[in-house]
């Protein structure tokens, strides 16, 4: 998909496509390494997780035609940015070719490693007996070495042929290495065979490639959690409404659009309509649209009767469109730690490809025989793969995530848990994040002499006939087990601002605003605003004597917060980001001590992310609602409350499993503690694969050797993360 975007938006020539095919990070690194060099091309990323491609130039240069042959050479498929229906389709195709295979390996795995534990053990009567062993070892791994191991083998040609060699080229050398030598050990009599290494490798990677693609699926859902309307609307032709597909109404065009329903395309009101925009806005409380006013595509209709709009953005044009696009954009870039690894990678597998290939050629060169240079060899591929690197991190991560999960944070993405950890600058929304997410009664006031249930029993008469979400408020506070509600007659109501109606045995009943009440001449006493704050909302009730009573209501901060907030300012840049009026905002600031430069009100879902982006990196992000998903995206991390939505929880890389944020302050505490670890571990591993790799290349070092050696390395980053599980 080419975009022809606007100044101030990422990039003027710049198009995303799909690219299937891709086994693991090489591939990528493959597919960058050989369009970066194309004339024309100014920046390429390939985004793994998503299977997408950015790239950055020239129109003709970056457009499908002229990249998908380049990368089709390569054994890789480039089209159109998939649907995401599509996407989950292909996942899931991926999750049972992996699952199949990883069955196989792991039940013919079983019984070479039986076979090859019973050899070591020592546990057979004779050498004869063990020889036969290491056969029947060899006859299990044939399912494994080739079924199982085939895709490893497939990445590993495509990387050698676009000339970037990965790890797979590494895993295939040492599969294959472990198999050759182990047949010339059983043809010359011996039965200390390395079945059990090829096996081994294979499987415990298989694994690793499932659980990637599971929570690559996974990841998908924050597209899908953003809202869709139906596909189909009715549009006015010739003299009659007909039902059509969004995709063949073009702008001009009139919709109907039933009540309680999403809107399905931008376009202009023909009639007054109240409007839930919190997917679009994030305002606490539905808004009343004008005719002519606009309305965005994903926002919902409220009332009870039937809306017109003139169609102003087709399909794919929409506001949610741009949004999702956005999304997309923001996945298919790449972190400074995802770049930090990709530079890492691209000489670590060659350097260590070099030495494993070389290994064998120089021990006949010094006069070794080639039975004894394979072994070499062998023990050099072990020793160069590099196990202890790749348990280093996710085992460190795997004890920092149980410890977040007790304390109340799950991660979805395990790369968030080292960027929680260099997090310089968190973001906030309001409602429903710092705020309960509703309008609650938080003070009121009455005229004297009228008595709680009385000025209860009226008020419920009044507010349980108007679906305003504050006249809705009140009537879950007036509401009792007495009150029934009874036929009004609306004399007059003017949207937004209130209701004049007559009840049979109350007479003529006033509630609303105050500019509401100065339009119908009621005067108000000095005690009705005793108890009002400037970021209360007011309603007022009046019956035929005058003022019956005030009342105020708020979006109230939950318990924790002004603790939890206080105790972020002492490390982090702490902003809050809403949607919702100033005044509220601002309120909220002065309770939680922030100071008003670090707080913004009114912004939209483009603006809250690109104030999420200029904020000290890394940066992290907790919001809830649908409004929030595109600055979840746009930050380092993304981070869900406890009643978010499911937008939100589907497009955050970690959950808050209690309500507040009162977790989010010791888990960032354990981030920093398990990236500590993190560092020991790769230090611990770069020291034994430079200490192992120098021993072999002077000494000879017999595989099995090896071997305990890759185990002792793997069981010191082991221990050393399992501490993270002991931390008080």
């Amino acid at each position: 998909m080419a975009t022809q975007t606007a100044p101030g938006e990422p990039g003027n020539n710049e198009a995303l496509y799909t690219l299937s095919g891709m086994w693991c990070t090489s591939c990528a690194l493959a597919v960058e390494g050989v369009l970066s060099h194309r004339k024309g091309v100014e920046s390429i990323s390939v985004h793994y997780p998503t299977a997408t491609l950015w790239v950055k130039g020239a129109s003709e240069t970056i457009s499908l035609d002229a990249l998908a042959p380049k990368i089709k050479r390569l054994g890789y498929r480039l089209t159109e940015l998939e649907p995401n229906a599509d996407a989950h389709a292909r996942l899931e195709q991926e999750s049972r070719y992996l699952s199949l295979r990883l069955l196989v390996g792991s039940v013919f795995g079983m019984w070479t490693m039986l076979a090859s534990i019973l050899i070591y053990a020592g546990a057979l009567p004779n050498p004869t007996i063990e020889w036969v062993v290491a056969w029947v070892s060899g006859a299990f791994s044939i399912p494994v070495v080739t079924f199982a191991g085939w895709p490893f083998y497939r990445a590993g040609l495509r990387t050698l042929y676009a000339k970037r060699p990965g790890m797979d080229v590494l895993v295939t050398l040492g599969v294959l290495a472990a198999v050759v030598v182990s047949i010339g050990l059983l043809l010359s009599g011996s039965a200390e065979v390395y079945f059990d290494t090829a096996v081994m490798l294979i499987v415990l990677l298989l694994g690793g490639r499932l659980v990637e693609t599971l929570c690559r699926h996974r990841g998908l859902k924050a597209l899908d959690a953003l809202p869709e309307p139906n596909n189909e609307a009715a549009v006015w032709q010739g003299d009659q409404w007909r039902v059509a597909p969004l995709a063949e109404i073009e702008p001009g065009a009139r919709i109907k659009l039933a009540p309680q329903t999403l809107i399905a395309l931008d376009g202009i009101l023909e009639s007054a309509a109240w409007v839930d925009t919190a997917s679009l806005t994030g305002e606490s409380v539905p808004r009343h649209f004008s005719r002519g006013e606009a309305v965005y595509a994903g926002c919902r209709l409220l009332g009870s009767d039937e809306v017109v709009i003139t169609v102003t953005q087709a399909l794919g044009q929409r506001r949610l469109d741009r949004l999702r696009e956005q999304m997309r954009h923001y996945q298919a870039q790449k972190g400074e730690l995802q770049k930090l690894a990709d530079r890492f990678a691209a000489w670590l597998s060659p350097v260590a490809l070099l030495l494993g290939v070389a290994a064998f050629p120089v021990g006949l060169l010094l006069g070794l025989g080639i039975e004894e240079a394979a072994v070499r060899a062998l023990s050099v591929l072990v020793v160069a793969c590099p196990c202890a690197v790749g348990l280093a991190v996710p085992l460190a991560s795997l004890a920092g995530s149980g410890q977040l999960l007790q304390q109340g944070i799950a991660l979805r993405d395990p790369a968030a848990l080292e960027t929680l950890a260099k997090i310089q600058a968190i973001a906030l929304d309001k409602t429903g994040t710092l705020t309960q997410g509703e309008p609650a009664l938080m003070a009121w006031e009455s005229r004297e002499g009228v008595a709680e249930p009385t000025l209860k029993a009226t008020l419920y008469q009044a507010a349980s006939n108007s679906q305003h979400p504050l006249a809705q408020a009140l009537t879950r506070w007036a509401r009792s087990e007495k009150t029934t509600t009874i036929n009004a007659s609306v004399i007059q109501d003017v949207p937004g601002q209130g209701v004049h109606l007559r009840l049979p045995e109350q007479g003529d009943i006033w509630l609303g605003s105050q500019r509401f009440f100065e339009s119908q001449g009621i005067e108000l006493p000095p005690q009705a605003a005793s108890a009002s704050s400037p970021s209360a909302s007011e309603v007022l009730l009046a019956d035929e004597e005058g003022w019956l009573g005030s009342f105020y209501l708020e979006d109230a901060l939950l318990e924790d917060t002004v603790q939890s907030v206080h105790a972020l300012q002492a490390n982090y840049w702490v902003a809050m980001l809403s949607g919702d009026r100033p005044s509220a905002v601002y309120a909220a600031s002065e309770q939680l001590g922030l100071p008003a430069e670090a707080c913004y009100a009114e912004r939209s879902p483009e603006a809250k992310a690109r104030l999420v982006q200029g904020l000290p990196a890394p940066t992290l992000f907790v919001g809830d609602g649908i409004n929030d998903t595109l600055s979840l995206a746009a930050a380092d991390v993304g981070m869900a409350p406890f009643n978010a939505s499911d937008a939100a929880r589907e497009g955050a890389a970690a959950h808050l499993l209690k309500p507040g944020i009162a977790s989010l302050v010791t888990g960032l505490a354990t981030a920093r503690a398990t990236r500590h670890v993190m560092v020991q571990n790769l230090t611990l591993s770069a020291l034994y694969n430079t200490l192992a790799l120098g021993l072999v290349i002077i000494m000879a070092i017999p595989p099995l050797v090896a071997v305990l050696a890759m185990v002792a390395s793997s069981l010191s980053v082991t221990l050393n993360a399992a501490r993270l599980a002991w931390r008080d």
